[in-house]
This record gives C-alpha cells, structure tokens and sequence, in this order.
C-alpha cells in the first residue's frame, strides 16, 4: 500500500465516513473508492482534488508528499 492509498484510509476514517458515504460525495461506485484504497487504480486529478476538498486538506498532504 502506497502514502495516497493510506492516506485515504486515514483521512476517511477520521472523517467517520464510511466507503460508500464517500463514494456518494465523489459520485462515483463504492467500488471505485475500493480500487483506490486497496492501491488497484488511482484517482484521476479531479477525484484528487474533490478528496481534497471533502478532508480539507492540501493535495500535498493527501498524497503524503513531505518538504525538508
């Protein structure tokens, strides 16, 4: 599992959003987010964004990119 499927979970949990509450936000199938967590597909950059948007948090920080 890769920063961005981790951080998904992560986030997602912290949110105390279920997959599927999720997915609905996203409009996207349940098992689309699934893909994206288990690290089977990446979300395109307007998911990404959206992601973002729903955790408030950063792109950068989703994606779990660190600066020295």
């Amino acid at each position: 599992m890769n920063t961005l499927n981790k951080n998904l979970k992560y986030y997602r949990e912290a949110s105390n959003l279920t997959q599927k509450a999720l997915a609905e936000k996203l409009k996207i199938t349940v098992r689309a987010y699934q893909r994206y967590e288990a690290g089977e597909r990446e979300p395109k950059l307007d998911i990404l964004i959206m992601l973002a948007d729903v955790f408030q948090v950063s792109l950068d920080e989703l994606a779990g990119r660190k600066f020295p």
